[in-house]
């Protein structure tokens, strides 16, 4: 039986399969850093943007929808991480943050 984190890796897999067969260019997953966790980064070519994107898996909706659970605390984590991840990678395009659920 998997636990809750090998199900979150397992729908971060099918999330980066499903980016992937949608012409966005893969980065990195799993980035870590002292702030906290980005999922999946992901370039768009034709925009030229870096997207930092959470998944977020939930067996059902008894406890809320899964982007529900991305709060306002959830948010300043993966902002802060993205700006170390930019500022190690001296990105200076454009942005975009998305969710997956």
């Amino acid at each position: 039986m998997k636990n809750k984190r090998e199900i979150g890796f397992d729908y971060e897999k099918i999330a980066k399969e499903y980016l992937i067969s949608n012409d966005l260019e893969f980065i990195d997953e799993n980035y870590y850093t002292k702030y906290g966790e980005i999922d999946l980064i992901f370039f768009e070519k034709n925009s030229g943007t870096l997207i930092f994107i959470e998944v977020k898996y939930r067996k059902n909706t008894k406890y809320g929808h899964p982007l529900e659970v991305v709060d306002s605390r959830k948010i300043e984590k993966i902002i802060k991480t993205s700006k170390v991840y930019l500022s190690k990678n001296k990105w200076k395009n454009s942005v975009r943050y998305d969710i997956i659920g």
